[in-house]
C-alpha cells in the first residue's frame, strides 16, 4: 500500500535477540501479543499467532514463543526487528472498491490490488473479508485486525445488486430463502428479487449473511443464471451510498461506537 511498508519476512541486520522461555506470560496489565499487532493494523490475531511460532516477533528484546504474552505501553514490540508504534484507536473506512482489483497485500501475477490503489495518507489497513476481482462496490477497511475479524464473524446481512444473464425463475428464486445446496455445499438463506430486465439480462436485489466465496456466482449457476455484474451495496448498517468508485470516506467514531455496541473504543 502507498506510504507504507510490511514487515519484511527477512529480521533487520542486529544482534540476535535472546529467545524468551517457553509459556512466558507478563503478569503486568495489558494485553496479549496478538491482539496488540491486530489492534496496530499489522495482521489479523490467528496470523499473529502464526508470526510468534515463526520466531518474528519480540518483546524487550526477547523472542516470544508464546501468544500468551502479555503487553502493554511500556513494552518495547518489534516484528522482524523492526519496532511496532502504540496502536491507533479502532477506525472504520468505507472504500468503494473498483472492478479489476484484488484483495491481497501482494499479488504473485503482479496485478493491482485494493492497497496498491488506496490513497496515501490513509494508515496501514485491512480489509473486512473480500470481494473478488470482478466484483465491486462496497469494501469495509480498518486499521484494527481483531476489528475486522469482528465483522467478519458477526451475523450481518450483505447486500448486493446484481445482474445476471438468463431467464429468471422466481419460484425457485424465491426458495433461496431456505438454503440451497449446490455442488454437495450447503448455503444459509439468500433473500433474492427481480428488479427488472433488459433482454435476457435481469438485475436482482441479493441479500445474505454468510459471505461465502464466491456464493452467489455459484448458487446463480444452479439456477442457470450466469453473473456479470456484482456490486456491494451494505455491510450490516454500513452503506455505499453515493460513494464515488474509488473513494474512501471514514465511519465516525461515535457511528461506529454505537453500530458496535460498545462504550469506548479507545483502548
Amino acid at each position: 500500500m502507498p506510504g507504507s511498508s510490511k514487515p519484511s519476512s527477512r529480521p533487520a541486520s542486529r544482534a540476535r535477540p535472546r529467545r524468551a522461555e517457553a509459556g512466558r506470560a507478563d503478569t503486568a496489565a495489558g494485553e496479549r501479543i496478538a491482539k496488540y499487532l491486530a489492534r496496530a493494523g499489522l495482521c489479523s490475531r490467528r496470523e499473529a499467532e502464526r508470526w510468534i511460532a515463526a520466531g518474528r516477533v519480540s518483546v524487550d528484546g526477547a523472542v516470544l514463543t508464546t501468544p500468551a504474552t502479555l503487553v502493554g505501553e511500556g513494552n518495547a514490540v518489534e516484528v522482524d526487528g523492526k519496532p511496532v508504534g502504540p496502536a491507533d484507536r479502532r477506525r472504520l473506512w468505507r472504500y468503494h472498491k473498483p472492478r479489476g482489483l484484488i484483495c491481497t497485500n501482494a499479488d504473485p501475477e503482479g496485478r493491482q490490488t485494493v492497497f496498491d490503489a488506496l490513497p496515501d495518507d490513509l494508515p496501514r489497513v485491512v480489509s473486512v473479508g473480500r470481494l473478488d476481482i470482478n466484483s465491486e462496490g462496497l469494501l469495509l477497511l480498518t486499521n484494527d485486525g481483531g476489528l475486522a475479524g469482528t465483522l467478519e464473524r458477526g451475523d450481518w446481512t450483505r447486500r448486493y445488486r446484481v445482474r445476471a444473464f438468463g431467464i429468471v425463475d422466481e419460484d425457485r428464486l424465491s426458495a433461496l430463502a431456505n438454503g440451497t445446496v449446490v455442488d454437495g455445499i450447503a448455503y444459509g438463506p439468500i433473500s433474492a428479487r427481480l428488479d427488472s430486465k433488459e433482454g435476457r439480462n435481469a438485475w436482482l436485489t441479493v441479500s445474505l449473511t454468510e459471505g461465502r466465496n464466491r456464493e452467489i456466482k455459484r448458487v446463480f449457476e444452479s439456477l442457470g443464471l450466469a453473473v456479470n455484474r456484482l456490486i456491494r451495496t451494505g455491510y450490516g448498517p454500513f452503506l455505499l451510498g453515493g460513494l464515488a468508485r474509488g473513494a474512501v470516506a471514514e465511519v465516525k467514531e461515535k457511528v461506529l461506537k454505537e453500530q458496535l455496541g460498545r462504550a469506548d473504543r479507545r483502548r
